[in-house]
């Protein structure tokens, strides 16, 4: 980096760090229960849950890789976009059938749900694994972004973790789900901010949009793959993996991760979440495109600018590319909106740490404190326990981001792949409960490890099949073992079935909701996400000719 940050800069960094936790205290004088502290009271409008999703996923590494995919990667460019398409076809998913159902059960945990449908075991074993891969990823996330932090701003990897992680342990403790929520509505106004600005300016500098896309290099314009098919071909980004991967993940991730469904538990109603997921389905593509264009500014930057590159810090015996970003908004935006754009990138983070601690939280407190320790709480007892489990999760990722250097670089290449070697597979379990009814939790969790053995052996021994379809591959794989031992081994499935969850009933109420009480006709909701389908896929192919 060739310019450090000006003392303005620092104290519009430290302007907004405050104002979030004085934020976060104020709206922790309105909770008087866990279900306020984890579910927001159930009254969050489904506009900022929407919001808060998209936050999360617009997470430092997407803004910092993204673009340096698009413009340096090998292999890399705006192909990464048809990667959005399955988001609009995983929520008409998540809006027939999964959310009316779990809003009808008033869930706290989403793993609570396996508990009622198959046994204890399922449910501790799926809630088990949601927390150690999600404190493992985010230890991993919290070192990745503590060392830019520290590029950029030169106060050593050490105050660079605290500097992160205490300001947002500190307001997810003291906020709860509703600080988590509405912190990231600002957070995602302030980077989409920064990166609108960002845009504008490299395509002035660039001389246009066009001239700026013609800087970068044919192979990278491609914005389809359906010349390749991904299984064994070598080529991991192409259409169908990303397609059909890509809709297995998000339905995995939007569905089933408790870091995630916890936002949607949180609004007043059925209608709300399913809201926020249509919401979501619809504008989560424009901010991927934003980002990713801002790759293509970039790209052009360096094209006519060819020192650009060289600045940048190495990363053994290449430039570390993920830093293009930052060291672009340093050298060419006036002193202040440096400070916000370095704003921007706490916000990216913050974003994706604050939702996890919660889910952490809320995951322990529901599924293991409770069962185990809750009798003859009072509901302020509830609070200040949750509080402190936070506390605790987040100290435990800040403490652990400290070990695991060693592996972050292998670790950061691969951490889309470990998703991508479970997602299938927990929504298999998921998808066992809701469409049969001889399936037992033996099956459901066997076949839960099956997949993610399968998908193990893939990534070991069959390097050559995109890791995209281990999303499919999980779910086949954990979905037929679970439905065959059904029939191999049946405790009484059926009457157990019965005693954990009246189906019928459960059934019957989804169909009426989705048919007569819903104050939306979801089904034709659901239509319009499959015309935006259609639709980005035709803008892509425009692009591609």
């Amino acid at each position: 980096m060739t310019q450090s940050l000006s003392t303005i800069d620092w104290l519009v960094i430290l302007a907004y760090l405050l104002f979030l936790i004085g934020f976060a205290w104020w709206l922790s004088r309105s909770q008087e229960s866990r279900e306020d502290y984890y579910v927001g009271g159930r009254r969050v409008g489904a506009w900022p849950v929407a919001l808060s999703i998209m936050a999360t996923q617009c997470s430092t590494n997407s803004i910092l890789g993204a673009p340096a995919f698009v413009a340096f990667a090998a292999g890399g460019g705006l192909v990464w976009l048809q990667y959005e398409l399955a988001v609009p076809l995983a929520m008409v998913g998540l809006i027939l059938f999964m959310m009316p159902l779990f809003r009808h059960l008033k869930l706290v945990s989403v793993y609570s749900y396996l508990e009622q449908r198959f046994d204890l075991t399922t449910r501790l074993s799926l809630s088990g694994l949601f927390l150690f891969v999600r404190a493992f990823a985010t230890s991993v996330t919290v070192y990745s972004i503590a060392i830019v932090i520290d590029l950029i701003t030169g106060l050593g990897f050490f105050w660079s973790v605290i500097l992160l992680g205490a300001f947002t342990v500190i307001y997810d403790v003291l906020g709860g789900i509703r600080g988590v929520i509405y912190s990231d509505v600002l957070q995602l106004t302030i980077l989409v901010t920064v990166l609108l600005l960002l845009f504008l300016q490299l395509m002035e500098s660039s001389g246009g949009l066009m001239t700026m896309l013609d800087n970068l290099e044919a192979e990278r314009r491609q914005t389809l793959n359906f010349s390749a098919h991904g299984l064994g071909d070598g080529e991991t980004f192409a259409f169908w993996p990303m397609l059909f991967g890509g809709f297995f993940l998000y339905m995995s991730y939007y569905g089933c991760d408790q870091s995630q469904v916890q936002r949607s538990l949180s609004t007043e109603n059925i209608d709300a979440s399913n809201q926020a997921l249509f919401l979501n389905g619809l504008l989560r593509f424009p901010l991927v495109l934003l980002y990713c264009l801002v790759g293509v500014g970039i790209a052009s930057f360096a094209t006519m600018n060819p020192d650009f590159l060289s600045s940048l810090p190495r990363n053994g015996d290449s430039p570390e590319y993920n830093l293009a970003v930052p060291l672009y908004m340093i050298n060419s935006l006036p002193i202040g909106l440096v400070g916000l754009s370095m704003v921007a990138l706490f916000a990216a983070a913050m974003s994706s740490l604050d939702s996890v601690l919660n889910s952490l939280s809320a995951t322990t407190m529901e599924d293991f404190v409770r069962r185990y320790h809750g009798s003859g709480w009072s509901a302020q007892q509830e609070l200040l326990y949750s509080r402190l489990i936070t506390a605790v999760w987040g100290v435990v990722t800040l403490v652990m981001a400290f070990f695991v250097g060693d592996i972050a670089d292998t670790v950061l290449e691969a951490i889309n792949q470990i998703g991508s070697m479970a997602n299938g597979s927990i929504l298999a379990v998921f998808a066992l409960g809701l469409l049969t009814t001889r399936t037992h939790g033996s099956g459901a969790i066997l076949g839960l490890f099956l997949g993610i053995a399968v998908n193990a052996c893939f990534w070991l021994f069959v390097p050559s099949v995109s890791w995209l379809w281990w999303n499919v591959i999980g779910f086949v794989v954990t979905f037929t073992t679970g439905w065959a031992l059904a029939f191999v081994y049946s405790p009484d499935a059926r009457q157990a079935y019965a005693e954990h969850l009246d189906t019928e009933t459960l059934e019957s109420s989804v169909s009426n909701y989705l048919a007569q009480e819903a104050k939306v006709n979801w089904r034709q909701r659901s239509l319009l996400l499959l015309l935006w389908f259609v639709m980005l896929t035709g803008l892509l192919w425009w692009l591609a000719r």
